[in-house]
């Protein structure tokens, strides 16, 4: 249940439960207040102020009655006497004038200034009060059967209901309040409990995570905002927690990354030094070995020319800084062209290249620079740790509806499950040695990924101990309109 809806229903019960429940007290009340007053009938009697009003109600409604119908009954002093002892009962009375005059005064109302209030009543018809409002006075015109106009007054005395009055409002106003306060109260703190709870669970939960403790597990299993809260908020501790541990890592790589280009570097400087002692020393005393000597200076330096241009290639990739020309071009094309120039390179004369393309053009969108680069860094990782007498690379072309797909294999000694599942990482190295043989930052095949990446593809590799490695990448296709498919 939402916290919107949650709130609406407090709202709709803060309303009508008071309702009901001051209904309900205003029942007990009248019950216990107004039960029968001579103790009769066990209370189940209609209360006898309620009574006495209906029976005032009666007698007044057949005097008006009169009034309408048989207007001289109220000259005939015995019906007025009988009728004025009936009204006296029920604290009230009658008084009856013909001619401005008062023919008939009931005991009841001897002991009020009738001449003074009647005449304020002359002018009003129908029904009104006097005497500071204590008493309620009802009139009705009549005519008499001599043609002479009269007027009759029926006068109650309106102070018994006040006095219950005086008992009862306070006691009713006394009720309202306690039951507004109470559901209020009640209502309040069962739907404010149902959302501090939660936020005090969230508030430690914030506290375990601020004194870096990110296993602490939030257990909110609520489907309202707070449960979506509560879900936020663990996905941002996962979230955190995967941050962190990635710095870690990165951390580590980096320390790794300096010991091995310190490795890197130190090996060549300390050639290139061992070189220029030997000249100054006069060991490189002919002309045969001076020349040796600085082709070896010029190999090493060469060595780290390449490991820093690396390093500066990878690190502007790993920023985002690189940026990439693609075109629409045929990748079958492309790739006998570079088959055709990896033949002729010194490395490859004593290994078998076979390349199995395709029949018909596939255009593809790539960055010609960067494809080079990749198919170049594959090829010199497998290089690196072929170890069989016959050494061989199939490269082949795969066609599909949306993407092309090549494969470079080679028949080295493999590389085994675990490891496979790291060897695109930035500074991962199958082999952790440093002997010159596999030598380097191990950001190869980091670099091939993110360039694969970069032109929109996907790359991953396979492997087979004592077999060999197969390195898959792939290329969007284009129509010949150079859009993608």
């Amino acid at each position: 249940m939402s916290i919107k809806t949650r709130l609406l229903l407090s709202y709709l019960a803060m309303t009508f439960i008071p309702i009901i429940m001051f209904g309900f007290i205003v029942t007990t009340l009248f019950s216990t207040l107004y039960k029968d007053m001579a103790g009769t009938g066990g209370g189940k009697r209609m209360p006898v102020f309620w009574e006495m009003a209906n029976q005032r109600r009666d007698l007044i409604a057949g005097v008006k009655f009169m009034a309408q119908t048989d207007p001289d009954r109220f000259t005939n002093s015995e019906f007025l006497k009988n009728t004025d002892k009936r009204m006296n009962i029920l604290h009230s009375g009658l008084v009856v004038m013909e001619n401005h005059k008062v023919t008939f005064s009931s005991p009841f109302v001897d002991r009020l200034d009738l001449k003074q209030s009647l005449q304020e009543l002359t002018t009003n018809n129908g029904q009104v009060r006097w005497g500071k409002n204590r008493y309620s006075v009802e009139k009705y015109n009549i005519k008499f059967s001599n043609h002479s106009s009269g007027t009759v007054y029926l006068i109650t005395d309106l102070t018994p209901f006040f006095n219950e009055a005086r008992k009862f409002f306070p006691l009713l106003i006394l009720s309202l309040l306690f039951v507004i306060g109470l559901t209020n109260g009640f209502l309040t703190f069962i739907v404010s409990r149902s959302f501090i709870k939660p936020m005090y669970t969230l508030k430690r939960a914030a506290e375990q995570i601020k004194e870096g403790n990110l296993q602490y597990e939030l257990k909110l299993k609520r489907k309202d905002e707070i449960g979506e809260l509560a879900a936020s908020f663990e996905e941002m501790r996962y979230r955190l927690s995967d941050s962190i541990q990635l710095q870690i890592q990165y951390e580590e790589n980096r320390k790794e990354l300096i010991s091995n280009i310190s490795h890197d570097l130190k090996t060549p400087i300390t050639g290139i030094k061992a070189c220029v002692q030997g000249i100054q020393d006069g060991i490189a005393d002919s002309a045969s070995k001076q020349d040796k000597y600085i082709n070896m200076i010029a190999k090493k330096a060469e060595d780290m020319d390449h490991l820093i241009d690396e390093l500066m290639l990878f690190s502007k990739l790993d920023l985002k800084r690189l940026p990439f020309y693609l075109e629409s071009m045929d990748i079958n094309a492309y790739l006998r062209d570079w088959v055709e120039e990896l033949r002729t390179d010194p490395r490859m004369e004593k290994i078998g290249i076979i390349f199995s393309d395709s029949n018909n053009p596939i255009p593809v969108i790539a960055d010609r620079e960067k494809l080079y680069r990749v198919l170049m860094n594959i090829i010199d990782n497998s290089l690196k740790y072929m170890d069989k007498g016959q050494k061989e690379i199939w490269i082949s072309l795969l066609d599909y509806d949306d993407k092309a797909t090549v494969r470079i294999q080679d028949n080295g000694p493999g590389i085994d499950s675990e490891a496979l599942l790291h060897i695109f990482d930035r500074f991962y190295r199958a082999d952790p040695s440093r002997n010159s043989t596999t030598g380097g930052t191990g950001l190869g095949l980091a670099i091939v990924k993110q360039m694969i990446e970069g032109q929109g593809g996907s790359v991953w590799a396979e492997s087979q101990i004592g077999e060999g490695t197969s390195i898959y990448f792939t290329l969007l296709k284009t129509t010949k309109e150079g859009e993608h498919k």
